[in-house]
């Protein structure tokens, strides 16, 4: 974060305040400073001491992502905004972090969302110094006197109904206004590093890592402890720290390796007197961040053969789990920088693109008395050991604590695997949260069912005409576009969902499908034969079975992904005669497939039609035979 630290001195004292803020811009705005709980200035400055304890305890168990925007509380203590001179209270707010910037700021609410409820849930002055250029007012304005060094001034401010956190000019903001907020940040900090008030200033978000886990089964960390010369690295010629099999695990916590006096006692590898190995193993996000790298070789070959890595880096495509994705990445990118640097790699970032998968959500069951609760324990909305009443939660992302999971064992035991994959790849695209649905299983079970039906209540004629060759028709042509959509929205979106929902209409088309002769048998079998290939990565069990059952060879998962034909997915078109009042005005080429209401649109939406009907009022519209409108206009 590229900003300014300005220093704002407490009214009546020698103390100075030190913020960091990234909108100098917006200093004259500036109505009231907030310190982190964990500041080291909060508890000096603070005269309720209990009610400064109750906000530390609670920020204590927060982190950024689950930070109370409205906590905090008046130190009885007032800043002096170094800017204007203008006296301002110093508030504890739980929303400001001590490990970023000063862990102090000030808060100007018209132009920051947190600042913005902060300052109404107070009852704070929100002063605007902000505006877009092609809108001077976004709200009523109270006028109120400020002493500055130079003697009391007039001041407004604009009581908005949200923050305004976009670009625009300045305005109440002294010399400076009128002055493009960008242009202006760089004159207020230099304005401020001339006067002594403050800095220009770079801030990281970044914290330690600590990758050590007390775990078996990680990657061992290569340090030994010398009572003499201190924690020594592991020499490079006794790499790899290999980990010992014969290890007893207790699950009693700590290191499990730590018990074992062979793997710890070892030798200095400096003085060679008697050492002790590190027991703790590296956390899996070091070898996750890099063994993508690894991958660009084989087992046998070097781990970094430059040759190898400069084919195949970066990664094309790289998925992810939400909640770990911007730590792992984060992480990914600063060892691939270093490998960069030491010329093991010749590229800047790892991967091209990154798709983050959402979480799976499902609602939660809690008893009064016993707590959390699984659906089992709950049943009748009763707790099975107290009978009462069970509170029905929110729907939250699945955790064996809140006991709100559905097992895979559970699934597979009732619908099978494939209902189970099928299910959570049509329940919403991959980057979204899924909402965990009983009835949404029992549809996917229902899809596959009915497939199964199907193909078997034609096996014999399937099997008869599977070297027919399928002539153009409604079911070709569904196919060949079903083939498209399925191809185009795995290959290009990774939006599984739709690739489901188009074989879903494809199902249903070919259940309505009434074939009478070997043609029409050989469509069904061109319809089938497709379906199953499209289907395969999503339900392979089942595709499996029903591509033998059709008499295919092979695997179904070996066989070449289905080509559409653009002429035969075209759809049939049609001439669609239009009449106003009983007398033809236009035709229109539409698409044959197209349902009644459609007709009506494309109708009263054609440009001639518009013309003639301009001041008249519709009284019906009528589709006739499914290739004539007619449009009766009102006398």
């Amino acid at each position: 974060s590229i900003g300014a630290e300005l220093d704002f001195p407490v009214d009546n004292s020698e103390i100075a305040i030190r913020i960091f803020t990234t909108r100098p811009d917006t200093l004259f705005g500036a109505t009231f400073v907030c310190l982190s709980p964990a500041h080291p200035l909060a508890a000096p400055l603070t005269e309720d001491q209990e009610g400064l304890k109750r906000i530390r305890q609670l920020y204590d168990k927060q982190d950024a992502a689950t930070a109370q925007t409205t906590l905090g509380m008046f130190t009885g203590k007032y800043a002096i905004n170094p800017m204007n001179g203008e006296r301002i209270p110093i508030y504890v707010a739980a929303f400001v972090l001590m490990d970023y910037g000063t862990g102090a700021i000030m808060s100007v609410p018209a132009h920051d969302s947190r600042d913005f409820e902060f300052a109404k849930a107070h009852n704070l002055k929100i002063r605007q110094v902000i505006t877009p250029e092609l809108e001077p007012s976004r709200g009523y304005e109270q006028s109120f006197k400020i002493e500055t060094p130079e003697g009391w001034q007039d001041l407004s401010i604009s009581v908005l109904e949200a923050a305004y956190e976009g670009d625009g000019y300045l305005v109440n903001s002294g010399m400076f206004t009128d002055l493009p907020n960008k242009e202006a940040i760089v004159s207020i900090i230099y304005y401020g590093a001339t006067r002594g008030i403050g800095t220009a200033s770079v801030k990281y978000k970044l914290r330690d890592w600590g990758i050590s886990r007390q775990r078996y089964w990680g990657t061992p960390i290569p340090v030994i402890y010398c009572p003499t010369c201190g924690a020594m690295p592991v020499p490079e010629g006794q790499l790899p720290v290999v980990i010992p099999e014969n290890i007893e695990l207790k699950g009693e916590g700590g290191s499990p390796l730590a018990l074992l006096e062979s793997f710890v006692t070892t030798k200095c590898p400096k003085c060679h007197g008697p050492a002790t190995r590190e027991t703790d193993t590296m956390d899996t996000f070091v070898d996750s961040s890099w063994y993508f790298i690894r991958y660009c070789s084989k087992m046998d070959e070097d781990a970094f053969d430059k040759d190898n890595i400069e084919h195949f880096m970066p990664v094309d495509q790289y998925i992810g789990g939400v909640e770990h994705a911007v730590l792992h990445l984060l992480y990914s990118r600063f060892f691939t920088r270093v490998l960069r640097d030491l010329s093991v790699v010749a590229v800047d970032e790892p991967f091209k693109r990154l798709l983050t998968q959402g979480m799976v959500c499902k609602e939660t069951l809690k008893c009064p008395e016993h707590g959390w609760l699984f659906p089992e324990e709950a049943k009748g909305g009763k707790c099975a050991r107290c009978h009462q009443t069970v509170e029905r939660g929110r729907v939250e992302k699945m955790s064996k604590s809140k006991k709100n999971v559905v097992t895979p064992d559970e699934l597979t035991e009732h619908y099978g695997a494939d209902t189970a994959r099928v299910f959570s790849l049509f329940a919403a695209p991959p980057e979204k949260d899924i909402d965990w649905s009983d009835q949404g299983v029992e549809g996917s079970y229902r899809f596959l069912n009915r497939l199964w039906a199907l193909i078997y209540s034609n096996i014999e004629q399937l099997k008869m005409h599977k070297r027919t060759a399928a002539k153009s028709g409604p079911l070709i042509r569904k196919t060949h576009q079903t083939i498209n959509k399925v191809t185009q929205s795995v290959e290009r979106d990774y939006h599984f969902n739709t690739a489901i929902a188009a074989l879903m209409e494809l199902l249903n088309e070919v259940s309505s499908f009434r074939p009478s002769n070997d043609e029409d048998y050989a469509a069904l079998y061109f319809a089938v034969r497709s379906m199953l290939l499209l289907l395969s990565p999503f339900a392979p069990h089942i595709c499996e079975e029903l591509w033998q059952a059709i008499g295919e060879k092979g695997s179904v998962l070996l066989h070449e992904w289905p080509q559409w034909d653009e002429e035969a997915a075209k759809e049939e078109e049609i001439e669609l005669v239009i009449q106003i009042n009983g007398k033809v005005r236009a035709k229109e080429k539409i698409s044959a497939s197209l349902d009644d209401s459609a007709k009506k649109e494309i109708a009263l939406n054609n440009e001639k039609v518009k013309e003639l009907i301009a001041g008249f009022r519709v009284k019906q519209v009528i589709v006739v035979r499914g290739k004539l409108v007619s449009i009766v206009l009102e006398k």
